[in-house]
This record gives C-alpha cells, structure tokens and sequence, in this order.
C-alpha cells in the first residue's frame, strides 16, 4: 500500500512537471516572434527613421527564454532528454541505470537545488522587497524573473524526489526495470 501511495506521488509530480513542459513549449513561438521582431524592428526603424525596438521588448525576449529555461528544466529531467555524457550508462543494464539515476539525485541534483535556492533566497526577497525594475530606461520589473531560480529548484527537486521513489520501486520490484517515466501523451 505505501509503494502505491508514493507511486501516485510521483505520477503527481510528473504531471506537474509535465504542464509545466507544455507550458514552456507553448512560449517558444512567442519568444521566436518577439525575437524575431526585435532583430526586424531594429532594421526596419533605421529604415523609416523611427524607433520600433525597445529595452522592454528586449527584457521581454530575456524573460521568456528564462522562464522557458527555468520552468521546463524539471520537465527535461522527467523525460530524461539533460544532456549527459553516457560512454557508460547506455551500456548498463536498466537495474544499473536505476541505481545511477537514483545515486544522482541523492547525491547530486537535491543537494545543488537546496543549496543553490537557500544562497538564492536573500537575493529573491531583496528584490521583491524593493520591487527591483531593470537599470535600463523602459526596462521591465526584475522582481519576477528572479523569483523564477526558487521555482526552478523547487520543480527539479520535486521531480528528484519523483526519480527517487521510481528507481527505488524499479530496484525494488514495484515497476519493471525497463519502464521509463516518460509518457508519449505529455509529448510537446
């Protein structure tokens, strides 16, 4: 009974991470229109002699990328596309994967997201304390952007704890080894 209960935790988890996946791939086209346009517009108003660029339209384009970036992060490691260098892991069986993924995120991935939102928090709320805008004239408000670092170790350490408890139920017999927690309808 307790497997099942962590089980549906981790179902829970990856259904979170996997709207926020979808989330961050509904913004790509508008940070390649923004971008786009920010490129076109710095041209195009040289040409008719106006203005069409602006330091909040290029915020914008940074923001979009970090909220994509931050955001998705936890949905990449749920479908196992991070980069790694896997000169051994493809050779392992699917019980050595397990115990690699599940080393990894005890070892590596929840302790750098906790230390790295812990050293983060101060400067989060600084920033929303002082409602921080951007140095540049016209830019957009700061505050938000950064609160995003907090929801990107929040994300991945969830989805950690997920990898957890699925790697231990594989290595312990609750699921096959061989399946993965990538689901085909979460697909972008």
């Amino acid at each position: 009974m307790a497997w099942t209960g962590l089980l549906a935790i981790a179902r829970a988890i990856d259904g979170l991470n996997g709207w926020a996946g979808r989330l961050s791939g509904w913004l790509l086209p508008l940070l390649v229109l923004l971008g786009t346009w920010n490129v076109a517009g710095r041209y195009l108003g040289r040409a008719v002699g106006m203005n069409l660029a602006s330091n909040a339209l290029l915020e914008g384009q940074w923001y979009l990328f970090d909220l994509i970036f931050l955001v998705g992060a936890g949905y990449t490691l749920r479908q196992d596309a991070h980069v790694r260098v896997d000169v051994l892991y493809s050779r392992w069986s699917p019980r050595w994967q397990a115990v690699a993924n599940l080393a990894g995120a005890v070892l590596f991935l929840i302790p750098f997201c906790l230390l790295l939102a812990v050293t983060s928090w101060q400067a989060v709320v600084d920033s929303w304390t002082i409602r921080e805008l951007s140095p540049d004239p016209g830019g957009l408000p700061r505050y938000p952007v950064k609160a995003l670092v907090l929801v990107f170790c929040l994300l991945l350490i969830l989805q950690g704890l997920a990898e957890i408890i699925q790697n231990l139920a594989r290595l312990l017999g609750h699921l096959p080894l061989d399946e993965t927690t990538t689901d085909a309808g979460l697909e972008l």
